[in-house]
């Protein structure tokens, strides 16, 4: 079970997360999490510079590891890289020192595989303002001794809407629906550049840019 917006449950066990970007401005800040994978991600990569699109990727580190040159086209082309664990983990059924070592080992898959001339550009995105890494727990799942000590290590981004792309129950209408009817100013979209993902991910990601930059929305970079 998921829902497209967090419940206020949630909001409150992860009140210092990040869920939504405080702005009245005409802004959305797209993340895509799971990747990189050479069967979606090149082509999220297409259609994000078909429309200008500068987001946030959320990556596994055995992906970075297993396709490090895709993981280096993400970075050569701009958009911001987050921390998702090394093999996807669950943290609820996780210990936390095999979580809190898990997280790490994505980091070290981070840093070995981004560009030095990269990730030592001057035009930092917004968040690096907080000078911390950014981190998404997959499944939005955490202990909260996990919690407490990522808390005070990144910057944990959680999300306002949840596409359901990954839901191959959906069908490809409901995933862009979900979308179109609950981002607004400030929201943080979660799409998945994973293989499951797939069928609903392209229907829905071209039409849910096109809708909102043709209403005046900028896409912007955590």
């Amino acid at each position: 079970m998921y829902s497209i917006r967090p419940s206020w449950l949630m909001r409150k066990i992860y009140s210092s997360a990040f869920w939504r970007i405080p702005t009245k401005e005409k802004k959305i800040f797209l993340t895509f999490d799971d990747g990189p994978v050479p069967e979606i991600t090149p082509w999220v990569l297409s259609v994000l510079k078909e429309h200008n699109t500068k987001t946030t990727f959320f990556c596994v580190g055995a992906n970075i590891e297993k396709h490090p040159d895709i993981f280096s086209q993400i970075v050569a082309e701009g958009h911001s890289i987050g921390n998702h664990t090394y093999n996807h983990l669950n943290g609820w059924k996780t210990k936390t020192k095999e979580y809190l070592e898990n997280v790490s080992k994505c980091d070290s898959a981070i840093n070995s595989n981004r560009l030095p001339e990269i990730s030592n550009q001057s035009n930092c995105p917004p968040l690096t303002a907080y000078r911390l890494p950014l981190f998404r727990p997959p499944h939005g799942r955490m202990k909260q001794s996990q919690f407490s000590i990522l808390n005070s290590q990144f910057s944990i981004i959680m999300w306002d809407v949840l596409s359901g792309d990954f839901d191959k129950t959906i069908s490809e209408e409901k995933c862009l629906n979900n979308v179109l009817t609950k981002t607004r100013e400030g929201s943080i979209v979660v799409f998945h550049d994973s293989i499951k993902s797939q069928k609903n991910l392209h229907y829905a990601l071209p039409k849910f840019l096109e809708h909102f930059s043709n209403k005046g929305f900028s896409f912007e970079q955590l």
